[in-house]
């Protein structure tokens, strides 16, 4: 019976093949775990039509279909969907537009509470701001990413294995959120006495409470949001590897940053009067761990995650705290006047772009091959003019990507110029170093995405959970440096 329903529905889009229906008709059912997992290779291989761009990502005609498919068949390369250059650049610039403008006013906002007493005096808290506005690449992009790859593969299909799999992954991320935070303020701590040789016990009891609430906090309410992106997105037929990893970051930086500097300038007041209350708010976020452990084991994937996934989470906060190390001491620095207000745009700009691409590699070996197993055209030693040069699915977006760089950021500067009411424009060699400087930055990030994100599909890692955490922390601390040697730059030149 089931056999009959399928051909029925495909009677008016291809012939199906003789060996499918052989190894249909002499295999047994798929299990109940396993069979939302393949049904979108198993549907890809029995039409014949190849689906396009404007075609839904998951077709409603097999909701509930059961497909008999051999265990020992082999593994069949499916076809992406076709994806013109006007389509993806349509798909990709208003996000890309709307998470640069959240940078700009992310960074507009901490050039205005770095004034503020908690930051003045608590200065430490500088290197606490690129690793909790790097939550976004850790954690936010990466559910975006994993999320986009499971409706391009059709792994939400089935509404209960989805609202599974996104219970699992929201509550993975809490736990993820609350632990980065905690460790965050630990680090940021650690290197302030580095450098200071001096530990102030209420000074580090206020940074713990600030970012375990702030990076608890914002990652729940773009949780939310990002799931209502990535569902609205496969109901209109939009690819969500384009516009869910900018949106995930659209206001992540303006909604953390705001939080960080109420929530610290809060509890610095409280700080001499009810010291305990620090200690409390921080104590009382850690208590609902557990909550969130039990939560994420609602899905397989979420609870290997749970175990797992710690090691590029966290040693991406370490490399972006390196960033706010640097950020803490160049911010006093009169030639480096400004560094704060770009900061947060282009480190913010890069790591949205390499996630796009690292995204869309990932959605592309999740086609093409099997975990552990890298395609033909992608061997032999790495080439980077081979990579950018490519007419490939992944070389084009590569294209599309840096060439939305340089107007990108000059569209940036020049919106910060206009709703600042700066008497002087920016000057031309601050906008050629600026430029040089993104545009180095995202080149670098591409280069370092397609090594790393087939590298880790090599050895059997997903790099949906694994690269953008690590990318988007190189992006920050490239991002910083950099921006800090081109103010060097132009402090030598005029």
């Amino acid at each position: 019976m089931a056999m009959e329903s399928v051909i029925e529905v495909n009677q008016g889009e291809g012939q199906l093949t003789s060996s499918l229906l052989s190894s249909s008709e002499n295999s047994h059912q798929l299990s109940p775990e396993t069979g939302d997992l393949d049904r979108a290779s198993s549907l890809t291989r029995v039409c014949s039509r190849e689906p396009s761009e404007s075609d839904p990502l998951l077709s409603t005609a097999f909701y509930g279909a059961t497909v008999n498919i051999s265990q020992d068949e082999p593994h069949n390369i499916q076809e992406m969907p076709s994806e013109s250059i006007r389509a993806m650049v349509l798909q990709i610039l208003f996000p890309f537009l709307l998470a640069g403008f959240g940078t700009v006013l992310a960074g507009m906002l901490l050039d205005v509470v770095q004034h503020w007493d908690v930051f003045r005096n608590v200065t430490e808290i500088f290197i606490l701001v690129p690793p909790l506005l790097g939550l976004k690449g850790n954690l936010e992009m990466t559910l975006a990413s994993r999320l986009s790859t499971a409706v391009n593969v059709g792994r939400m299909n089935c509404s209960r294995e989805k609202w599974n799999l996104i219970k699992g992954n929201l509550a993975l991320k809490q736990v993820q959120a609350t632990v980065l935070g905690f460790l965050a303020a630990l680090v940021a701590s650690f290197l302030e006495w580095i450098l200071k040789a001096e530990l102030i016990t209420n000074h580090v009891a206020l940074l713990c409470g600030c970012s375990v609430v702030t990076a608890f906090t914002a990652s729940l309410l773009q949780g939310i949001l990002m799931v209502g992106v990535i569902i609205g997105s496969k109901k209109v037929g939009i690819n969500p590897d384009n516009i869910a990893t900018p949106i995930a970051a659209s206001f992540g930086d303006l909604i953390t940053l705001g939080l960080l500097a109420v929530i610290s300038q809060g509890l610095y007041y409280c700080m001499e009067p009810y010291p305990y209350i620090t200690y409390l708010v921080c104590l009382f976020f850690l208590c609902l761990t557990p909550m969130w452990v039990i939560l994420s084991f609602h899905h397989p994937e979420s609870q290997k995650l749970l175990f797992s996934g710690w090691e590029p989470v966290i040693t991406a906060m370490v490399i972006s705290s390196l960033g706010g190390l640097i950020l803490d001491r160049t911010i006093t620095n009169p030639k480096l006047d400004g560094l704060v207000l770009y900061t947060p745009v282009i480190n913010g700009v890069g790591g949205n772009l390499v996630s796009i691409q690292a995204s869309r590699i990932a959605t592309y070996l999740h086609f093409q091959c099997p975990l552990g197993e890298l395609p033909e055209d992608t061997k032999g030693c790495y080439c980077p003019c081979r990579y950018f040069c490519s007419k490939g699915p992944n070389g084009r977006s590569a294209q599309v990507l840096l060439t939305l760089v340089a107007p990108g950021h000059l569209v940036f500067i020049y919106t910060i110029y206009i709703i600042q009411g700066s008497q002087s424009p920016p000057t031309a060699v601050f906008i050629f170093f600026y430029i040089i400087a993104a545009f180095t930055q995202v080149l670098l990030l591409m280069s370092i995405a397609d090594v790393m994100v087939h590298c880790l599909w090599r050895y059997g890692r997903d790099p949906d959970s694994f690269s953008i955490p690590y990318l988007t922390a190189l992006g920050d601390l490239l991002g910083t440096a950099l921006l800090a040697l081109c103010f060097f730059l132009k402090s030598l030149v005029t």
